[in-house]
């Protein structure tokens, strides 16, 4: 049978009916609701776990992130012939009208009550990016006492989250939520980037909030679910002070501590005030058995930092990124975000990764395009990443990633990190599609950190072959970017942190230190030696932090030093 997404159980008529059904009563029985009625639904926002609600072959958990107001939401994951329904009793009254409200994202969701006495109701939506507001009204027939409000995905779909749920209306006696109080004032506003027409914020969330006001020199500007914003439109090198609110149905808070920001130069750069000479690391967002760290364990001689990796969604082209809290000890999204803005106050960069060994996301026409823009910058708004590293490792459309990735840099404006960690085989000529990419972009792009690993032996810019683990190595496949087109302030050597980093291509950190040493001053090469040297050189990459870490920080301490030293 053909399992399209629709209405289970019902033809299309009947569903047309519902609908109609449902819009009738919107309009011509809801009416404008008492001061009496009260949302009858408990655990509306999952705050309590899954108190209340029963899910369907345990399809169901309360997660940190996403939510759409206060700290937990539900995510349900349907499998095989399961839906994910989850539902809950509802005591309510008899010949009384009542709304039903929820606030869903992610796959196809649908909203509905069963048992009314009258006509069930229903409504959905296909898969959205961001949070949606679904509601329907229904009547309680002349005994009804209670009804069955419910969720549920469809079959192969992905996952759906769901969010302060209502069913508002007479109260039914059955113990609803408490009514909202007026939420607390945020704290831990800051400044977590800067442009020549922008400026972005990030603030602690506030318990019971469903919703922030943002406030420029004491004017309302903007309005966010989330806890950051980026306020555009403003003039270059002006300063602004900046304050937030929280709101939910009971009002707004006081506003909170000012801070100021100000606007950079006109023109811009793409690196922002990122080091002329840097260090990446890619941090594991998952035990793999190297040393379990949190953002504010990765040591300062690093100035990027990619966290690896985004998830790839059900949308095509689009990502998504979840804490993996349970591998990492208990890490939380609260002292996960609280951690990027520590090391962006001491000047780091923190940028999501996007690929990976196993990515799968895949941009081949605009709307994939269009979904990868939208997604990664709604992940960078989220957890306040400066930008976006491209490791896809399974190929990628030159056409369709540019187009991509300019219009991500469009949203989220100059001062974007864009970094990219191509295998070797993928810049051995300007005709393959990373290198393609890459000088596509090359005016908003900040650094190409090739893997130097995992590839056996390659050619040169010489055309000879050099075998990986030694100097040369390094050297003359350098020499192909810094002769093919890209700046030599874009050119990056990666390499694997310990032996267990990597299956092959492992070397010694005073080895990249001698290749750092040959193309930016000319001395420590082995026997290919660069016909000019490149002092601009942007600086070494490695797998992982995480790895650095097990075996001591010998990479970084001995590459992060060497690398801000260079000319």
């Amino acid at each position: 049978m053909n399992r399209a997404p629709g209405t289970p159980g019902r033809s299309r008529r009947v569903w047309a009916s519902a609908v109609v059904s449902a819009l009738a009563l919107t309009f011509a029985g809801a009416g404008q609701a008492s001061a009496a009625d009260v949302n009858n639904a408990r655990n509306a926002g999952f705050e309590a776990g899954l108190g209340n609600w029963t899910c369907s072959a345990n399809s169901g958990t309360t997660v940190s992130s996403p939510v759409h107001g206060g700290t937990a939401a539900l995510k349900a994951t349907p499998a095989g012939q399961d839906n994910a329904r989850c539902s809950q009793t509802v005591a309510v009254k008899p010949n009384s009208t009542y709304r039903l409200s929820g606030w869903v994202q992610g796959g196809y969701t649908y909203l509905g009550v069963t048992g009314t006495g009258t006509t069930d109701v229903s409504t959905w939506t296909p898969d959205s990016g961001s949070w949606k507001q679904l509601s329907t009204s229904f009547s309680t027939g002349s005994s009804t006492t209670s009804v069955t409000v419910y969720t549920h995905g469809w079959y192969g779909q992905a996952p759906y989250y769901a969010d302060d749920l209502s069913v508002f209306g007479p109260d039914g006696g059955g113990g609803g939520d408490p009514e909202p109080t007026v939420p607390g004032t945020p704290g831990g506003l800051t400044v977590s980037g800067t442009t020549a027409s922008s400026v972005s914020l990030a603030w602690n969330a506030v318990s019971g909030a469903t919703g922030y006001s943002v406030y420029r020199n004491g004017t309302k500007v903007t309005a966010v679910s989330g806890t950051s914003a980026t306020v555009t439109g403003l003039a270059a090198a002006t300063s602004y002070s900046f304050q937030i609110t929280a709101t939910n149905a009971a009002g707004e808070s006081p506003k909170s501590t000012a801070v100021s920001a100000r606007t950079r130069e006109s023109g811009g750069d793409t690196g922002g005030d990122l080091p002329e000479h840097a260090v990446t690391g890619y941090w594991q967002n998952f035990d793999n058995g190297a040393a379990v760290q949190r953002i504010s364990d990765v040591p300062s001689a690093y100035d990027i930092i990619a966290v690896a990796f985004a998830d790839a969604t059900g949308t095509p082209g689009a990502v998504t990124f979840n804490l993996d809290s349970a591998g990492l000890n208990g890490y939380t999204v609260d002292q996960f975000k609280a951690d990027i803005r520590a090391k962006q106050a001491a000047g780091k960069k923190v940028i999501i990764s996007v690929g990976g060994e196993k990515g799968t996301v895949s941009v081949n026409d605009s709307a994939s395009a269009a979904n990868f823009a939208n997604s990664v910058y709604s992940v960078m708004r989220e957890y306040g990443f400066d930008g976006v590293d491209i490791d896809l490792e399974n190929g990628l459309n030159p056409t369709y990633m540019t187009q991509a990735l300019r219009s991500l840099s469009a949203k989220a404006g100059p001062s974007m990190i864009l970094t990219m960690a191509p295998q070797t085989i993928d810049m051995q000529s300007t005709s393959g599609s990373y290198f393609r990419t890459a000088l596509n972009v090359k005016d908003i792009l900040t650094v190409v950190n090739m893997q130097y690993y995992n590839s056996g032996s390659m050619l040169g810019c010489d055309g000879k072959v050099y075998s990986q683990g030694s100097v040369d190595f390094l050297t003359a496949l350098a020499c192909i970017q810094l002769e093919g087109g890209l700046d030599p302030s874009q050119v990056g050597l990666g390499l694997p942190a310990s032996t267990r980093g990597a299956g092959s291509g492992y070397v010694s950190p005073s080895v990249v230190n001698n290749a750092l040493d040959c193309l930016t001053r000319g001395t420590g090469c082995g026997t290919f030696k660069p016909s000019r040297t490149y002092p601009s050189l942007r600086g070494a990459m490695t797998w992982s932090t995480n790895w650095d870490a097990t075996a001591g920080n010998a990479w970084s301490s001995a590459v992060g030093p060497h690398v801000h030293a260079l000319p």
